[in-house]
């Protein structure tokens, strides 16, 4: 019994690492990230949350986070963060990594999607340290949109970030609470060439690549 709880665990943590492996390139999650925006802006829930990203301080997109189960739970994938200059433009992005994990009776696979709207200078500061981990800082409030995302407005409107996340088509209310947000210096470097650190790409704005422009100019549609 424990050899084949073990090999389940094994064959569980595989799936995890395969599927939410990163991006063959940088410029490859940049695109990704591009198509998921607009997707994501589509429909009562992505206009609703059109309106907080022309007020947000920036915004996280992840275009393919995997979740599975079976006996071991754990999720992860890659994503990039832009951030708003004074002027109203958008930032070219830094890249990151997202994952948790969590052991329970568990049992199903999912792909989503995922939006996180910075509303406030402390939520981006958070997300600028190199580990932070989502609902674990008492003084960052983390609000989830999604289904019945009416309902939750009066908690969004205060909240310092803001999750929406897509299924298979479908808006859902998936807890981003657990997971790690850690920067990827390494893709940054590749894909700069000369990058410093996420502050200094998405704050600064000393870090700049052509191939992000598409993004930017998603952002600046959708939030500008």
């Amino acid at each position: 019994m424990k050899k084949h709880l073990l090999a389940c665990a094994i064959l569980a943590a595989g799936l995890i690492s395969a599927t939410a492996a990163r991006a063959d390139s940088p410029q490859e999650l940049v695109d990704s990230a591009t198509l998921t925006l607009e997707n994501m802006m589509e429909g009562t829930e992505g206009q609703q949350a059109q309106n907080f990203l022309h007020k947000a301080r920036a915004v996280v997109i992840c275009p393919n986070i995997f979740r599975a189960g079976f006996m071991i739970g754990g999720e992860g994938g890659d994503c990039v963060m832009a951030a708003r200059a004074a002027g109203g433009s958008w930032s070219s992005p830094a890249f990151y990594n997202m994952g948790s994990g969590s052991f329970g009776l568990q049992i199903g696979v999912q792909d989503a999607k995922v939006l996180m709207l910075v509303m406030t200078n402390g939520g981006l500061n958070a997300l600028l340290n190199s580990h932070f981990k989502i609902g674990a800082d008492a003084g960052i409030s983390v609000a989830t949109l999604g289904a019945g995302v009416n309902g939750a407005m009066s908690t969004a409107v205060n909240a310092d970030i803001l999750t929406l996340s897509k299924s298979q088509g479908l808006y859902g209310g998936i807890s981003l609470s657990g997971s790690v947000f850690s920067s990827d210096s390494n893709a940054d470097l590749a894909y700069y060439g000369n990058a410093g650190d996420a502050r200094e790409i998405v704050v600064e704005m000393k870090a700049s690549n052509p191939g992000a422009n598409p993004l930017r100019a998603m952002l600046t549609k959708f939030g500008g």
